[in-house]
């Protein structure tokens, strides 16, 4: 992380040295600036949906982005940017795995976020703008990279068995301390705000002298591995605060999976447990019944080690604004 906050912040030195340098020039290039909208998708990378299974976690639980942009033209090339985004990413171990009989559908986990973010960005255009805004590139690809101050909140739906008790809502993860956050010889809780590397590529179209349109993706390394609430290992149940937190914590016992509140678990954990475990094929034992040898205090919830991901992507409409005209008056000789 440290290595890549150094080659980070050389690049936005080296916008704003470009952005002094082309100031001075004064006739070679005039700096604009824009507004933008932008509309999109949102996917996440961790510990519900890995690496591993790339075309599963881009598609499979795709959400929305929202947002709008302040681009400062600076040179022909370069560009500097700050905008705000509105987030939601998603995971189900329920939806990923459904069919599949292996450990994560034993585990039985889901969370949804929204992630507000503030981004700073350089941007480098492969194709040169002409002297003024008018004069910018019809079709212009260009690479993005900078840094984001992003807050979260991980939620998941109550367990169908407690809705009698506290509703069909969805409820806060981090005050729950699902892993024993908070709790005497267990870690503090995790930080609702974060901090993330932001970086893509993207292309900009100029539709006529004032507006554009354009398509952006773009990668956040996030400092943390608590975007969907699972990190490290299962906290011994009898720390936990309450029932709702035990409940929350351990999800392996669950008949119906509660994102959606559909589909029994039943058959597809015997499978599982009769080709794993040793336990005994009979349809007449319930293997939900008792604790699920894997999936008790101790045992991994998560994989701690790798932070947690996530991809925007953004169909973007900006604007040009107006300001003092971009094109110099012929000099009288």
């Amino acid at each position: 992380m440290k290595r890549h906050r150094l080659v980070l912040f050389g690049a936005l030195l080296t916008v704003v040295h470009l952005a002094a340098f082309t100031q001075k020039r004064g006739n070679a290039f005039r700096p604009y600036s824009t507004v933008g909208l932008g509309v999109g998708t949102s996917s996440y990378v961790g510990e519900l949906a890995g690496y591993s299974t790339p075309i599963a976690t881009v598609f499979k639980m795709m959400r929305w982005n929202v947002g709008g942009t302040y681009t400062r033209q600076v040179s022909p090339h370069f560009a500097a940017r700050v905008g705000f985004t509105w987030a939601r990413i998603s995971g189900d171990d329920y939806t990923f795995n459904s069919g599949q009989p292996n450990i994560r559908f034993l585990r039985n986990l889901h969370f949804r976020n929204d992630i507000k973010e503030f981004s700073l960005v350089g941007m480098y255009f492969l194709k040169a703008d002409g002297r003024s805004s008018e004069q910018r590139a019809k079709f212009n690809p260009y690479l993005f990279a900078g840094i984001a101050a992003f807050a979260h909140n991980p939620v998941a739906r109550v367990p169908e068995n407690l809705q009698e008790i506290y509703g069909n809502k969805w409820i806060a993860l981090q005050p729950l301390g699902t892993e024993g956050q908070g709790q005497p010889g267990y870690a503090n809780p995790y930080s609702l705000f974060g901090v993330a590397i932001p970086f893509g590529v993207g292309v900009r179209y100029k539709i006529n002298d004032r507006m554009n349109i354009g398509a952006e993706l773009g990668f956040r390394f996030t400092n943390t591995d608590f975007l969907d609430d699972v990190s490290g290992t299962y906290a011994d149940p009898n720390v936990l605060s309450s029932v709702l937190a035990k409940a929350m914590a351990n999800r392996s016992q669950e008949v119906i999976a509660a994102r959606k509140l559909e589909g029994d678990r039943t058959d597809l954990v015997r499978q599982y447990l009769v080709s794993q475990q040793l336990f005994p094929n009979d349809s007449r034992l319930n293997p939900l019944t008792n604790p699920i040898e894997g999936q008790t205090a101790g045992d991994p919830r998560g994989s701690s080690g790798r932070n947690d991901t996530y991809l925007l992507g953004t169909i973007t409409f900006s604007y040009v604004l107006r300001g003092r005209s971009n094109l110099s008056c012929p000099v009288i000789r």
